[in-house]
């Protein structure tokens, strides 16, 4: 009898110890990691008219976070030609950059930060080239077009829930006067 009870004190005390060791590891847990289906639309309006409907689909693993965390990265695009002094061409990139990660934040809830740049060459302008002794009788030495690369940049973050759908960026270009829509759908992949 006397070795029961001191069996079950030394079980209650060892329970006592062992129960905040239990609640702290399952604290420390991270979530599962879950895997996002991200849209991103890229809408442009010149006043009413819509000249442009551009979606981009990827996915995201969330909860995968921490230093050096992963983005999911999307590139499109072209290198345009631009003409630099001493008749040599350098290369711009133009298109789309999405970077993107996602978080768990609350039950059924994610938080999504998105790096978006889209740049575009959009009419051009007359460039007068300088003619060189060596080019004196080429006809073709002397003023060209060079294109007008304009640009759209926005940082984001996002709290959305599965299946949600939201315009969060609408911008006016001040000299085009080109309207650029981006709307975000994200859904859980089962």
């Amino acid at each position: 009898m006397k070795r029961l009870r001191i069996l079950l004190t030394m079980c209650t005390v060892l329970t006592g110890f062992l129960a905040p060791l239990s609640a702290q590891e399952k604290s420390d847990a991270k979530p599962p990691a879950t895997t996002l289906k991200v849209q991103v639309t890229i809408t442009e309006l010149d006043g009413e008219k819509k000249i442009a409907n551009l979606p981009y689909t990827y996915f995201v693993r969330a909860n995968e976070v921490g230093p050096g965390s992963p983005w999911t990265k999307l590139r499109l695009g072209s290198r345009i030609p631009l003409y630099v002094k001493d008749n040599d061409t350098q290369y711009v990139d133009v298109g789309t950059n999405i970077d993107s990660r996602a978080t768990s934040s609350e039950p059924g809830r994610f938080d999504l930060s998105l790096n978006l740049e889209r740049s575009w060459v959009e009419g051009d302008i007359l460039v007068a080239m300088e003619k060189t002794t060596s080019q004196s009788t080429d006809a073709h030495a002397g003023p060209f077009r060079e294109p007008i690369i304009r640009q759209f940049k926005t940082e984001l973050n996002l709290t959305m829930r599965d299946a949600q759908t939201t315009q969060c960026t609408l911008a006016t270009d001040p000299l085009s006067g080109k309207v650029i829509s981006i709307t975000v759908t994200m859904n859980v992949v089962k």
